[in-house]
Parts: C-alpha cells; sequence; structure tokens
C-alpha cells in the first residue's frame, strides 16, 4: 500500500518544481499538516513525511518555510562540482568542458531580493517555529543548494563571482531545534552554507560545502553537536566553521581546505573537542578561540598553513598577519595535544616583513595544557598557476625546502599564567614567562 506520507515533488499537482520548487514544497507542507492534526492519536498521529526530489535541475523562486517535525526532505545526488574554476575559466573555454554547472538533486536559489533585506529572507530554506516542544528532527539529505552567481560587493574585485558575496544562504534555522540532520549535502556559491541556531543534538555529517562566503554557521547557543566527515572550504572573508556560545560540540574526521578567513572559531565555546581534522589554510588565524572559550580539547589535528597558488586569488587575505598565531587562544584550561603543523611558506610573504611566524599563541587565560605539538616549518617557493588544481597539488606536494624556516612554536603573552608547555618547541622556539607557566623543551637530537 503506497504511502500518504511520501511525496515527489515531481508528481504534486501544486505547481511546476521546475519553474518555483519552493512553491510545491510548501504546497506539500500544508498538505501534511491537514492531513496530520492530532497530536496523541493511537499514541501517534503526526509522524511527519518524505519529501523526493529526483535527479534534476529545480528553480527556486519562493522561500520553503518549514514549521513542522519529522520531515525528511531528500534527493539523489549532491551534485557539486566547482563554480569558482568555471567562473574564473575563459567563457571561450566553456563550450571544451564536460559539465558546465552543478548536477545531481539541484535546487537553484532564485530567491529576489532587496538591498535592505533581513538576513534570513536570502535562505532557500527557513524553518521556523515558536512554543513547545522545539522544532524536531528535520533532515536535508542528499540534494544540491546552489547559489549561482556572487556579485559586486564594492570592493574593486574586477570579477565580481570571487567576492563570496550575494545575500543567500542554503538552510537558515531560526528557532531552537533538537535532532536535525544534515547529511550527504552539496552547498555551492552560497553567501551562508547554513545557518543554525540554538541548535540540540544537531548533525552535520558527510557533506560537501565549499565555495560558499561562510559555510556552517552555529549561532547563538547550543550543546551536544556534531561536525563529522564533511569537505568543507568558505571564502577569504568568512568561517569554514563558526561556533557561538556553544558547549559539548564534536569536531572530527573533516577534511578544512582553503580559502576561509579561519578554518574553524569558537566564540565563547567550552568543553568541546576538535579532533583529527585536516585543516588547510592560506592565512594565520586557521582555530580561532575568542571570548573565553574554556576546556575545550585540540589533538591529533593537520594544521597546514601555505600560500595562495592559484592566480585569481593572488593578494587576497583575511587582514591577520603571522604574529597572530595559526591557533589562537583566549580562554582557560584548554588542551592542546599531537598535533601536527606544517608552516610552508616563502620569506618575502610574511606579514610583517621580517617578523617570525607564530604557530601557537595564548594570547589571554590560564591554566591551558600544551603537549606534544610536533612543528616543521619551511621556506618554500611555491608555483602560481591560472589551473585551480594543478596548482594547489602541485603545492601540497612541494617538500623539498631550502631552508628551514624560523617560527615561535609556542608563543605565552603577558599576563597569560599557570599554562603548561611541553614537548611543543625548543627553549629557543618557545617564548613565555618561564616564572609564571611551566615549560619542558622538546629534546633536540644528540643532546
Amino acid at each position: 500500500m503506497a504511502s500518504k506520507n511520501y511525496y515527489d515533488v515531481t508528481e504534486w499537482p501544486v505547481g511546476n518544481p521546475y519553474e518555483d520548487i519552493g512553491e510545491v514544497i510548501n504546497s506539500i507542507i500544508a498538505d501534511i499538516k491537514s492531513r496530520q492534526t492530532e497530536t496523541d492519536l493511537n499514541k501517534g498521529g503526526k509522524p511527519g513525511a518524505v519529501i523526493y526530489i529526483p535527479p534534476g535541475d529545480y528553480h527556486l523562486g519562493s522561500q520553503v518555510v518549514i514549521d513542522i517535525s519529522y520531515l525528511k526532505i531528500m534527493g539523489s545526488g549532491h551534485g557539486f562540482t566547482s563554480s569558482s574554476i568555471r567562473f574564473n575559466t575563459s567563457e571561450n573555454e566553456w563550450s571544451d568542458l564536460h559539465e558546465l554547472w552543478p548536477g545531481g538533486s539541484r535546487i537553484l536559489v532564485d530567491i529576489p531580493l532587496g538591498v535592505n533585506d533581513e538576513e534570513y529572507k536570502g535562505a532557500a530554506f527557513y524553518v521556523e517555529r515558536s512554543g513547545n516542544p522545539r522544532i524536531s528532527s528535520v533532515e536535508f539529505s542528499n540534494f544540491c543548494i546552489d547559489g549561482l552567481h556572487f556579485m559586486e560587493d564594492g570592493s574593486g574585485e574586477t570579477n565580481p563571482e570571487n567576492t563570496y558575496i550575494n545575500g543567500k544562504t542554503g538552510i537558515y534555522v531560526a528557532s531552537a531545534c533538537d535532532s536535525f540532520r544534515i547529511t550527504g549535502m552539496g552547498f555551492v556559491y552560497l553567501e551562508h552554507g547554513m545557518t543554525i541556531y540554538h541548535a540540540d543534538a544537531l548533525t552535520i555529517h558527510d557533506n560537501f560545502i565549499a565555495e560558499c562566503g561562510n559555510c556552517i554557521e552555529l549561532r547563538g547557543w547550543g550543546q551536544a553537536s556534531k561536525i563529522t566527515d564533511n569537505l568543507i572550504g568558505a571564502g577569504f572573508k568568512g568561517y569554514s566553521i563558526y561556533a557561538q556560545n556553544f558547549g559539548g560540540l564534536l569536531i572530527t574526521a573533516n577534511n578544512v581546505f582553503p580559502r576561509g578567513a579561519s578554518s574553524i572559531y569558537f566564540d565563547g565555546v567550552t568543553r568541546s573537542s576538535i579532533t583529527n581534522n585536516r585543516l588547510h589554510s592560506f592565512y594565520p588565524g586557521m582555530v580561532v578561540f575568542r571570548e573565553n572559550c574554556s576546556e575545550n580539547l585540540v589533538s591529533s589535528n593537520h594544521f597546514l598553513r601555505d600560500h595562495e597558488p592559484w592566480t585569481p586569488f593572488q593578494g587576497m587575505d583575511n587582514g591577520l598577519d603571522d604574529l597572530y598565531g595559526l591557533l589562537y587562544i583566549s580562554g582557560h584550561n584548554n588542551s592542546v595535544i599531537g598535533n601536527h603543523f606544517s608552516e610552508v611558506m616563502n620569506t618575502q610573504n610574511i606579514k610583517p616583513v621580517g617578523a617570525t611566524p607564530i604557530i601557537i599563541r595564548i594570547a589571554t587565560g590560564n591554566g591551558n595544557y600544551i603537549s606534544t605539538n610536533h612543528v616543521v616549518a619551511t621556506e618554500v617557493h611555491a608555483k602560481i598557476s591560472d589551473s585551480c588544481f594543478s596548482a594547489q597539488v602541485d603545492a601540497l606536494l612541494t617538500t623539498e625546502a631550502s631552508e628551514p624556516l624560523t617560527v615561535t612554536t609556542v608563543l605565552v603573552e603577558k599576563g597569560s599564567i599557570q599554562n603548561t608547555i611541553l614537548d611543543s618547541g625548543s627553549d629557543a622556539q618557545v617564548v613565555m614567562d618561564k616564572t609564571e607557566n611551566a615549560f619542558r623543551a622538546t629534546p633536540a637530537p644528540g643532546a
């Protein structure tokens, strides 16, 4: 027997999903609400529904508004492909490309926006419900949300497609939510991939979120959530992962690639873990703890900081210099254990000129524990290329160094006391007040 709670957007009688899938999905949600009215019917009554999006290109002109629990919207393919490479390739070459646009089950965000519209109005999917209980168990799975184009932002960028600005968001959750799942999705060319307020038990897993101004933003406050096994890469103006006032956040097994202003930015986050991630950035401030982030664990991550090799983005940066630190800590009792840091730089690109780059910087706070971190700092003259893929692979595989690069592996600022620094640099590489903090240098071969 066919289920009344399974919908295919191409078979729904209201609207045309290829012209405005938003109208179609909103009509389906209205049907679910009209049929599922009983809150306690034979110990059930509101099971929710599945909305299926087959492979295809679906324009979205009407924002989808979700205010029911137990709704799953799913497709058959995240469909990601690089729009940045396409828009930085001469249009004369487009006819030779096998594909031009993302594919799979693809939603093209065409929402018309005014200059002064509030941020949420640019969201393809807007989730909001007041009252009790919190909206729960909404799932987005296995389809693509494509913002299509970036736009001129007054910065003077010669190619507007490189600004990472368009006012569009993939998924915007405005109210407290519980047990949401975002899995197997593709997000591309959105100013904000996903913006989620007040999340509890949120799962963001196995997504491809790249070429967005910001990728994942957990705002307001939240707890007990996980960001795992994603491929992520924001633009130089935003964050790949941002979390605010969060407790119990697990960030693990992600591959975070350039060119986000920060790979991970914590704002008032406590008792959370950043473990087993591969983090790659073209700028300092790769991982930032601000506003008294405390009792967090940073362990078994690979940090790589090198220089932008792709021609269209030469000269772009996040505004920070190399004295900021790859890992910046403001807070108490954080543990940074067993990480690998690769600083691969041309000395001509170091800012300010002649400075000694800082790897781990404790700016404020007490009781932080830094132990057994391995820093490899080398001077490498990487090639610059018009080909994004070959330029980045060449840079990653370049290990021949003309000479070691002098760095400060750990800097503990004055006023930050009672920190413990073990086996994370030589006596010359660790700068701190050794009368106020505990220190043991990394043993030197032959010593």
